[in-house]
């Protein structure tokens, strides 16, 4: 492989990383969010009211998207697989 193609690799890893576990993080920042500002209208301080509904929200979520979180790492594992070990001559 030379740099190009390790750079593209890379860049395209980085992609569905950020494709796939998206969706995940901003669920729970904007759960996180809700739930500071009640926290601040109502001045409760518990620390588990905050990590329960995200670690909720992130298992429901996760549940709801793994189909298609698997078929894209599926799709790009494949790409990986036919760009760099399925050339001619192998």
């Amino acid at each position: 492989m030379d740099l190009e193609a390790v750079t593209a690799l890379l860049q395209h890893t980085i992609r569905v990383t950020l494709l796939v576990v998206g969706p995940i993080l901003v669920a729970a920042m904007g759960v996180g969010l809700a739930i500071s500002v009640f926290q601040a209208a109502t001045q409760i301080n518990e620390q588990s009211l905050t990590f329960v509904p995200k670690i909720l929200t992130v298992l429901v979520l996760f549940a709801a998207l793994f189909p298609w979180i698997m078929s894209q790492l599926i799709e790009f594992g494949t790409q990986v697989v036919v760009q760099n070990f399925a050339g001619p001559g192998r």
